[in-house]
């Protein structure tokens, strides 16, 4: 077995920097992020390995807050597509836990299958490599089993497992082999005993749910279950697998450039037709949307749930809504 030894772990890093753009799990001021290994400051930020997750999750990694689309420029009635920005820099995002990579594979479903791959979306994909960190002491808010994610053997490039001073190395894929390739000067084959898994103490009952939803849509619970919501949006910003976005303009001129960022569907606007319609006018409709998708839509649609059991949500509802309280409450609904 390939072991990196945590006295290494900074040399790692400073090889991993000089092939690819490398993420890391970090404490900066009162957020933590994975942020560029680069603009770490002893002292003053703290690497966060060891943290069940960080505040903000990766997927911007390769679905970034706000990205450049294309420039133009207009010509009277004709325009003209000047640059399409496809980034394909290299990028390593070590130590994402297995709940955020379900999510990035998430995220594939949507923008690269059903016959159409989004340009923008897989040109970062194809250059990113993912090193997962396997979970075995999950956290009060963790429930990533109940939504079908396994916490040590996610099919992540590579997989690390922690072993107090080192950590077990397992490439699992090409890209993952290259990487490893990159730092096997510091690896050494040893034999290691991997730790054992500890039960979930927050037990949540998915299983059954999204057939059961197929015949709630009109039902009241929708209303009670919704009062507390404040639909702030801050729930689908901090979770790793929501991928609304808006797509917005930026000109000067005749010149210019689109942009897309990400939206909410819990904001009123999102669904704000061009005649002044709205489908989703009331906070209920869009509550209940949100939903469903995570526990219905898409698990009809792509064989899996869009939750994936993180608990940020949990942590961050200024209403102290919890999608756990609310799949049990769905689930007891005669």
């Amino acid at each position: 077995m390939k072991i990196l030894s945590k006295q290494k772990l900074t040399a790692a890093f400073d090889q991993l920097a000089e092939k690819a753009e490398l993420l890391v799990p970090m404490q900066k001021g009162a957020t933590s992020a994975f942020l560029p290994w680069p603009e770490f400051e002893p002292g003053r930020d703290e690497l966060r390995l060891e943290a069940l997750n960080v505040d903000k999750p990766p997927k911007d990694a390769v679905l970034p807050q706000t990205e450049r689309m294309y420039k133009f420029s207009a010509n009277g009635p004709e325009v003209a597509v000047q640059e399409v920005y496809e980034i394909s820099s290299p990028r390593i995002v070590f130590g994402i836990r297995p709940c955020d990579f379900r999510g990035i594979e998430c995220l594939d479903q949507v923008f690269l299958t059903r016959g159409y791959a989004d340009g923008f979306y897989q040109s970062r994909r194809d250059n990113t490599v993912f090193i997962a960190q396997a979970c075995y002491q999950p956290g009060p808010n963790c429930f990533c089993n109940a939504m079908g994610v396994d916490p040590v053997k996610p099919q992540a490039d590579v997989t690390i497992h922690d072993l107090g001073d080192g950590y077990a190395w397992e490439p699992l894929t090409p890209k993952g082999e290259e990487t490893t390739e990159v730092i096997s000067d510091l690896l050494q084959e040893k034999k290691a005993e991997l730790p054992e898994v500890k039960p979930f103490t927050r037990q949540v009952a998915y299983a059954g749910l999204a057939e059961k939803l197929k015949d709630l849509f009109e039902h009241p619970i929708w209303e009670k279950l919704s009062d507390p919501c404040q639909n702030c949006g801050i729930c689908t910003y901090s979770c790793p697998t929501c991928y609304c976005f808006d797509i917005q303009v930026k000109s000067f001129g005749e010149a210019g450039y689109r942009f897309r960022c990400w939206d909410s569907c819990m904001y009123r606007e999102y669904t704000l037709m061009a005649g002044g319609h709205n489908p989703r006018e009331a906070s209920r409709e869009r509550f209940r949307n949100r939903f469903l998708h995570k526990l219905q839509f898409f698990q009809e649609r792509y064989g899996q749930p869009l939750c994936i059991g993180c608990g940020r949500c949990l942590i961050v509802c200024p209403a102290g809504i919890s999608i756990v309280n609310i799949m049990q409450e769905l689930k007891e609904v005669e």
